[in-house]
């Protein structure tokens, strides 16, 4: 009995864990394109408003930021809060400023 109830621990553990790269293997696809980590840093030093955001980075169409923008949501990575008619973007992972900050230092 208890080698059934040792492996039932064993592959629940087994199926956090590969979930748990599932969910970081989604948070860097959602990184590995330049106009999201654009989107993101414009995020850095807080929360804007998608027209700020589109203000901001004029030289993209604003199509492909509202779907940066879904992306780096869906990925967990930013988070929004609606007020009226505006969509506002803020970073829901702080420690992603870091990682950013300091591939830039070591590039």
């Amino acid at each position: 009995m208890k080698v059934y109830s040792s492996y039932g621990i064993l592959s629940t553990m087994k199926n956090i864990c590969e979930t748990n790269f599932k969910k970081e293997a989604e948070i860097f696809k959602a990184l590995s394109n330049p106009v999201r980590l654009e989107v993101l840093e414009c995020l850095f030093d807080g929360e804007k408003c998608v027209c700020e955001i589109i203000s901001k980075l004029n030289k993209y169409e604003q199509a492909h930021i509202s779907k940066s923008l879904i992306k780096l949501k869906q990925a967990g990575i930013l988070k929004d809060r609606k007020e009226g008619l505006n969509v506002y973007y803020s970073i829901a992972m702080p420690c992603i400023i870091h990682f950013i900050s300091c591939l830039k230092t070591n590039m």
